[in-house]
């Protein structure tokens, strides 16, 4: 059966996934479940389950991707709303059928293995719709991209960590950072 099973998430772009979390998670109590790069949409996604559903802060990760442009627009707040259904290439047709204006005329591979298709505003009166169907991939896709987030954050701090070692050995030396760096370069006379 052909049905919409239910909404699986509304996404938020936000400026700043951690200040944002200050209402979602502290204020409302929503518990963030995992955090996902999403290179494809130039974004990093946080995850946080409500009921049925989940809402997905969303920030960008550079100004080219269409949430950058997005929030340029716009600013902060709702950016679309998303419904699993059970068939989606069948919806596809359905709505082609019907003269609605789509972004995505097949489905394409989104977060997670997800097959997603996106529905242009102009024929949903004002609301960016995306239909997604779950694969058997999902998981296995979710798990290897927390795992690439987790790589890059540990490699980050570790470099963040370096330099403020470098600099608090300074401070211990009694010298600038940078005059201790000079001398380290000099050939010596």
């Amino acid at each position: 059966m052909n049905n919409v099973k239910r909404v699986d998430h509304v996404a938020i772009v936000v400026e700043d996934i951690e200040a944002a979390l200050g209402f979602w998670r502290d204020g409302l109590g929503l518990e963030v479940t995992h955090v996902e790069d999403v290179p494809d949409q130039e974004s990093v996604v946080a995850f946080l389950p409500t009921g049925d559903s989940e809402v997905e802060l969303v920030k960008p990760t550079s100004t080219a991707s269409g949430v950058a442009r997005f929030l340029t627009r716009r600013g902060p707040g709702i950016h679309h709303i998303c419904f699993e259904v059970s068939d989606l290439s069948y919806y596809l047709q359905r709505l082609k059928d019907l003269g609605v204006r789509l972004i995505h005329t097949e489905p394409v591979i989104g977060t997670a293995g997800k097959k997603i298709a996106f529905i242009h505003p102009e024929s949903t009166h004002g609301v960016l719709v995306e239909l997604y169907e779950l694969t058997r991939q999902e998981p296995e896709i979710r798990l290897a991209r927390a795992r690439t987030l987790s790589d890059r954050v540990v490699g980050e701090s570790q470099v963040m960590m370096a330099g403020v070692l470098g600099f608090l050995r300074a401070l211990r030396d009694g010298r600038p950072p940078r005059a201790r760096r000079s001398a380290v370069i000099e050939p010596p006379g």
